[in-house]
């Protein structure tokens, strides 16, 4: 049999080929960092090198070294009473902090991190009995339901977004911020579901049953079998499924915009940065430098679990 080598032209041109692709999508990444280092004056240069770092943007997201205005004598006097409170201090020197400019990054941050997290892991749990039960238990109905579960799909949110808040509304969930909260977890756990039970279905039909039914002869009942065999089995499914959910719930602006539109502090960092967009403080550097922290998480995401991102875990795991 004769082996015939690749032409030189031929992988040059592959080689190039997938260093464009490269480029052409890390390049935005690059002008947004680019941007968010330099100073306005340098706003107009092309180079993507700035010519002086600038890292007051970044500082003042993050909260690093904020200037405070000056305290009169009388409430420094105040301040120096040893009676008062580590709380009542700082209640009395965040009325002179200098806040009026400050885009509350941190704390969109946090909210769009409990919220993505939450979702993204409970939507995991009823995947993995769902996706479960589609894939082992047999019972009437198991098709019609596993079919019925992709109908979510077959309409846009723009088109379920009004009948969803009416239902929040008359449930009295959209009325308090807890309440708000839990919507907002629900509606993420459902437009991620779908997908996710085809995809953890899919994967738990590829592990032999041999090793399931060996679990239960041992004594395992069919949640332990799920705990000890097919969980450990699927990490690289369960991965997939947990960053897919997670970058839903941290991308999604939709449903946000107007389950979140009365609760200013429970807003998450898409509204946050339209907000600071359209702001009288829309400053470049400081939206591209919002931008960069905001793709941070997902990218950290990907590089704690992308060990887990194998497969082939199950391979001689049963003699046939």
């Amino acid at each position: 049999m004769v082996v015939r080598k690749k032409g030189f032209f031929r992988s040059a041109g592959f080689s190039l080929l997938v260093i464009a692709i490269v480029l052409f999508a890390v390049f935005p990444f690059i002008q947004m960092l680019s941007t968010s280092l330099k100073y306005q004056l340098d706003w107009g240069n092309p180079s993507l090198i700035p010519r002086k770092i600038n890292l007051e943007s970044y500082k003042e997201l993050l909260s690093i070294g904020q200037s405070m205005r000056d305290v009169p004598e009388s409430v420094q006097r105040v301040l120096d009473n040893p009676k008062l409170t580590a709380e009542q201090r700082r209640t009395i020197l965040k009325k002179y902090q200098q806040t009026g400019d400050i885009f509350p990054f941190l704390k969109y941050f946090r909210n769009s991190m409990v919220l993505s997290v939450v979702s993204a892991f409970l939507a995991l749990i009823v995947a993995v009995l769902g996706a479960y039960s589609f894939s082992r238990v047999r019972y009437r109905g198991r098709s019609a339901i596993q079919r019925g579960v992709l109908f979510v799909y077959m309409f846009g949110g723009i088109l379920i977004l009004i009948p969803l808040y009416q239902l929040a509304v008359r449930a009295g969930l959209a009325s308090t911020p807890t309440g708000t909260f839990i919507t907002m977890i629900v509606l993420y756990m459902v437009q991620t579901l779908p997908v996710s039970l085809y995809m953890l279905g899919n994967y738990f039909r590829t592990i032999p049953f041999s090793i399931e039914e060996a679990a239960m002869i041992d004594g395992c009942s069919r949640f332990e079998t799920i705990w000890r065999i097919i969980v450990p089995l699927s990490l690289p499914a369960l991965a997939t499924v947990f960053i897919y959910a997670f970058m839903i719930a941290w991308n999604e602006y939709l449903f946000a915009s107007v389950f979140l539109k009365s609760y200013k502090n429970l807003y998450t960092l898409p509204i946050g940065l339209k907000s600071l967009f359209v702001s009288k403080n829309a400053i470049w550097d400081r939206i591209m430098a919002a931008s960069m922290l905001t793709a941070v998480p997902v990218v950290v995401l990907f590089m704690l679990i992308q060990k887990n991102l194998v497969g082939g875990l199950t391979a001689g795991g049963v003699k046939e």
